[in-house]
């Protein structure tokens, strides 16, 4: 079991863990798109040089490529910035991986605001929707390098084909070695009986948890629950919320529309109809900043969830 306690940015979680899986798994293979030091893969590179391969700037042919090594038995980690993951490799994806009943786990980094600089070209905000659209996908959004180490890791032992979106730069260490992590279960972060918080990935758990925080000055109990995986949806823990606290929150690095929160809508207005509210872009196009302004610009800071936490209370 490694410790990522020390490990500063969350690619460097990912490759760990695919580097491991490599390490134990001769059938792991791992493609790029031209973004090796983006990833720091290099050292994958250098250590597995025979199952390392840079496919250039040309992401749909990337995932064809991992489609055809699916099909030799090989289990193929393919990584681009999740706009192109997910916008510019869709349809091979769809098709030539999931439609084929191949194998391969995608990675998309920087989804949503993380992007910063890179602009609004460069921020998927509807990864998630288009990939909730794939049947029997899984999906991912970890909140920290533990729980993007270990969901890795257990998505290749799932058997199916995957889509991570992970923040490149920068880490949370949010639950140490030996926390019960496990795919397809959200975990519930902080208990509370006033209103429910669910977040998935790290920028919108640093936000609720600070949030969550404020909320206990002023007297409102926040249930805070990390949905670490988007599919399959964890309904059980967020029916459990809805019937306790009857409200929820939910809070997203990306759309509406194919999001988290639709789901989650979807779900309980066929099971425990609830209130509910939504932080995530809405109508938007991406734009160009740093984090700190990004937050506030689309609404994603920590007193802008607390101040729908608190009207959905009231």
């Amino acid at each position: 079991m490694r410790d990522t306690s020390t490990i500063s940015n969350m690619r460097d979680a990912m490759v760990a863990a695919i580097t491991d899986l490599a390490t134990e798994h001769p059938e792991v293979v791992l493609l790029d798109a031209d973004l090796v030091s983006c990833i720091g893969s290099g050292n994958f590179f250098k250590q597995f040089p025979d199952r390392a391969f840079n496919c250039g700037i040309a992401e749909a042919n990337m995932v064809g490529v991992a489609a055809g090594l699916s099909s030799m038995g090989f289990v193929p980690f393919a990584h681009s910035f999740g706009v192109f993951s997910s916008r510019r490799a869709y349809d091979q994806f769809f098709l030539s991986v999931n439609y084929a009943k191949r194998r391969v786990h995608l990675i998309g980094t920087d989804p949503g605001v993380t992007a910063q600089l890179n602009g609004g070209t460069h921020m998927p905000f509807e990864d998630i929707g288009l990939m909730r659209l794939i049947p029997d996908l899984i999906i991912l959004d970890p909140s920290d390098t533990q729980s993007c180490y270990e969901l890795v890791r257990q998505a290749y032992e799932s058997g199916h084909s995957s889509y991570t979106r992970i923040r490149r730069k920068g880490a949370t260490h949010r639950y140490p070695v030996g926390t019960k992590i496990e795919l397809g279960k959200g975990i519930v972060v902080r208990e509370g009986s006033d209103l429910t918080i669910v977040a998935t990935g790290e920028t919108m758990m640093e936000q609720a948890e600070k949030a969550c925080d404020s909320l206990s000055e002023k007297g409102i109990k926040a249930r805070l629950i990390d949905m670490h995986t988007i599919k399959p949806l964890d309904t059980d823990i967020i029916e459990k919320a809805a019937r306790e606290t009857g409200r929820i929150l939910v809070c997203e690095n990306a759309r509406y529309a194919g999001g988290v929160g639709e789901a989650i809508a979807a779900h309980l207005a066929r099971t425990c109809p609830t209130k509910m509210d939504f932080v995530n872009v809405g109508e938007r196009f991406g734009e160009v900043g740093k984090l700190d302004y990004l937050l506030k610009s689309f609404n994603f800071t920590a007193d802008d969830i607390a101040a729908k936490a608190e009207a959905l209370v009231k």
